[in-house]
């Protein structure tokens, strides 16, 4: 496939190379200790956090599976956004002022100072194992489209070298300058992928033979009695997945998940930790998801747009009927994928490779500094100190910069593996990436919730809650009933419900813990 790569696309190649090089200059400035590594020295500005805090959140994910969505249904995920305000409304108010007062390095260490040092690492532990799953997930997600892109099949081999390439590139690009380098290069990585998004909804939109009346026309009457494409809300009772969208799941179980996310989980959490105070970080946070809409906004109409390319003959006015199995050599593709690999122009094609490259760059940035804060801060520094070991602060620094290498090993390592996960289940990209995220966020949330509103549990209740909500998570995965239930017995449960239930056990598991402070009136009373 490189050689349907033009003048004009290696032109750009060059050009985000240059710029990468010069970022990675600029940005990667070595860091005087282990506050200024792993927070910033406190001295982030709110708009660079919050732009930093998007970026975390999109990834190449969004960048294939947004279009995705788009094509496949409307503009109903954006109501998620619903879920996430309302999530970071309760981040503000109830975590981020705890974090501050506490001068946390990781959000987990809120939990050593109500069970200790067992339960923050066990926290630690289920965060890594989860964000391995995610961000792994997030890693595949951009080798596929780069194999396809660059050596024009998904063979086994070519997917590992754009996992490699990805990884790669990510480590050298944040290993040196610690949160601040990853937080400014956020920034530049998230600019370049909504340019590139942006550059493709206006090179879409020309090659359709419509005035903007006649789009919005057919997108509300898109076939003879179909729902119209431009509804924002569904109002019925679906808790399978293909409800994963509807009002009540997103004031359910994406509040729950958007919870976990900005409060419960380091990758987006440190970026907030690196404000001045708790009031700047609570802002950053609540524009970061005023942000999202138009981003996705303009993910989404693309795969609106590509609905009228390939599925409106009469629009097009190709004389095509039917719409078109989006598939490359064999292998099924999203129907934005199979738009770059056929249709798209000289540059472009460049560009959109540039910006899913970038949008995987920057969630990998944000996952290689977050989950190295947590292995070097919440394991190996108790470790240390427990052995009475003396070391430099600076020591910990380089701990954090052998961490991303561990990091990257394992992430890289799970990109393959998800390479067969997603093909067997055979879900959205989209909606794939967000259900990974369940295995880890259901116990945690049951966790902190006990925490939060309860004056229960203890370092032993905190690991049950932990390992049962990523239990039942497991179960409710259709290759896993499969096994052990009848046929008769197998349902398809969405993973905004999974999450709900998950969560609800796990608070139940975690508030039965008797607490040491109503143990010792137990046994003073006997």
């Amino acid at each position: 496939m490189l050689e349907q790569y033009t003048g004009l696309d290696w032109l750009v190649f060059a050009t985000y190379g240059f710029v990468l090089l010069a970022s990675g200059w600029l940005f990667n400035r070595k860091s005087a200790n282990s506050q200024d590594y792993f927070l910033g020295g406190n001295s982030m500005p709110v708009w660079v956090v919050a732009i930093s805090v998007l970026a975390t959140s999109q990834s190449a994910a969004t960048f294939l599976g947004g279009p995705d969505q788009g094509y496949r249904g409307d503009f109903s995920y954006l109501t998620s956004n619903i879920g996430a305000f309302i999530a970071a409304l309760f981040v503000s108010y109830f975590l981020i002022p705890r974090f501050y007062q506490l001068k946390v390095y990781t959000v987990y260490e809120l939990l050593e100072q109500r069970f200790g040092a067992k339960a923050k690492r066990h926290a630690g532990l289920m965060y890594l194992f989860g964000r391995v799953f995610a961000s792994g997930a997030r890693l595949y997600m951009a080798a596929i489209a780069i194999s396809m892109i660059l050596f024009g099949d998904i063979a086994a081999t070519h997917v590992v070298i754009s996992v490699l390439i990805i990884a790669s590139c990510g480590l050298l690009y944040t290993v040196y300058g610690g949160i601040r380098s990853v937080i400014y290069s956020d920034v530049l990585q998230c600019a370049i992928y909504v340019g590139a998004a942006m550059a493709v909804v206006y090179f879409l939109y020309a090659a359709i033979p419509a005035d903007f009346s006649t789009i919005v026309k057919a997108l509300s009457e898109p076939s003879p009695g179909a729902e119209s494409k431009l509804t924002f809300f569904h109002f019925d009772l679906d808790f399978s997945s293909k409800g994963v969208f509807n009002f009540w799941s997103v004031i359910t179980g994406f509040v729950l998940l958007n919870i976990a996310a900005f409060g419960l989980d380091q990758d987006m959490t440190q970026r907030v930790l690196t404000c001045k105070n708790a009031r700047e970080g609570s802002k950053a946070m609540l524009y970061s998801v005023l942000m999202v809409i138009p981003v996705m906004l303009i993910f989404i109409s693309i795969g609106l747009l590509l609905f009228i390319f390939y599925d409106r003959p009469d629009i097009m006015n190709n004389g095509i009927a039917g719409a078109i199995v989006p598939s490359f050599k064999g292998e099924s593709v999203t129907i934005f994928m199979y738009y770059v690999l056929n249709e798209i122009p000289a540059g472009i094609k460049a560009l959109v490779t540039v910006g899913i490259i970038a949008a995987a760059l920057s969630t990998l940035n944000s996952g290689l500094n977050s989950m190295s804060s947590v292995i070097v801060q919440d394991l190996y520094r108790p470790w240390v100190v427990r052995r009475k070991y003396k070391v430099s602060d600076l020591h910990y620094v380089k701990a954090g910069r052998i961490g991303m290498f561990v990091v990257a090993l394992a992430l890289s390592a799970m990109a393959c593996l998800c390479y067969f996960w997603q093909q067997h289940s055979d879900m959205p990209l989209l909606q794939f990436a967000l259900s990974v995220m369940v295995f880890s966020y259901s116990g945690l949330l049951g966790v902190y919730f006990t925490v939060l509103f309860t004056q229960r549990g203890n370092q032993t209740s905190v690991l049950a809650a932990l390992l049962g909500g990523f239990l039942l998570t497991l179960f409710f995965q259709p290759y896993v009933m499969a096994l052990i239930l009848p046929t008769t017995w197998l349902f398809d449960l969405g993973f905004t419900w999974q999450l709900c239930i998950g969560s609800a056990l796990a608070f139940i598991i975690c508030s039965s813990g008797v607490n040491q402070s109503e143990q010792t009136e137990i046994v003073q009373d006997n």
